[in-house]
């Protein structure tokens, strides 16, 4: 998807410096994101050789359980489909972009997630072929993998707020909750490049996944593995479609933005949509 995606061309070694990791959604992939951020601004051979030591290392595997490992993006043969290849080589073609960055992050994060998604990826496009569209399926697929939230909770109460545009419910009466009962992670990896330059407006889709209470005293690893588990059952459980997520702007999330604390940041209803809510 990363690479179907055309959303950015080769960056300049200015935009790999940019990343501020002190942005509270990326703790989880700091440590390794920042080997990666210092191998890519030394060379685009040093950045893939990096990636590749530490998938050797981690031993992940993409779609069809070929070992993960990454080539530059021009190793992709001609005709050859970007997911069919990860799928059938276990190679993921890579440039020297932020996009591809943060999509090779999310294979260490993730990586069950990410698998299940080129195994699906792969299959409807056996199916249905390469085509001027993706068609329902691909594009959630697609939609999920370039701009997918974890919306994890263990009160209900909180998960029916976001699917009814409830923001003051979500965000200003439930903000007590974050943290404790709920909390956002963020996975799509076009997602994570637009927030390097935070927006007002950068929206992500939620995919809404329950926990137990219990979640929230677990240390990150093991949050990231619990999800792991959940989200993949949750993708290979049946056909994927656009309208399961729910749209979450991300600078709403409390603790991530300080303009935030104020109630009337709320108020901006071009960002925060009645939506559903009016439904």
């Amino acid at each position: 998807m990363s690479g179907a995606s055309g959303a950015a061309a080769e960056d300049g070694v200015g935009r790999f410096a940019a990343i501020d990791w002190t942005r509270p959604w990326l703790p989880s992939i700091e440590t390794r994101g920042r080997r990666w951020q210092a191998a890519a601004l030394d060379s685009p051979a040093r950045y893939l050789s990096v990636l590749n030591d530490d998938a050797q290392a981690a031993a992940h595997v993409t779609g069809r359980a070929r070992p993960l490992a990454f080539i530059a993006q021009e190793a992709l043969p001609d005709g050859a489909s970007y997911e069919g290849h990860i799928a059938e080589t276990g190679c993921v073609p890579t440039r020297h972009n932020l996009h591809d960055f943060f999509n090779g992050l999310m294979w260490f994060a993730y990586p069950r997630v990410k698998a299940a998604l080129n195994a699906r990826q792969a299959e409807q496009i056996e199916t249905r072929g390469i085509g001027p569209t993706r068609g329902g399926v691909r594009d959630a697929l697609t939609l999920f993998d370039e701009n997918a939230v974890f919306f994890a909770y263990s009160d209900a109460m909180l998960a029916d707020a976001l699917r009814r545009f409830d923001w003051r419910a979500l965000f200003i009466e439930g903000r007590p909750a974050w943290g404790t009962r709920c909390e956002a992670r963020i996975f799509g990896h076009a997602l994570l490049e637009k927030l390097v330059a935070p927006y007002k407006a950068c929206t992500g889709h939620a995919w809404l996944v329950p926990v137990p209470a219990d979640y929230f005293s677990l240390d990150d690893t093991a949050r990231r593995a619990l999800l792991d588990e959940r989200v993949t059952a949750s993708l290979n459980a049946g056909t994927i479609e656009s309208r399961a997520f729910s749209p979450i702007p991300v600078l709403g999330v409390p603790g991530w933005w300080q303009a935030n604390e104020s109630p009337e940041f709320y108020d901006d209803t071009t960002v925060f949509r009645p939506g559903r809510r009016s439904a």
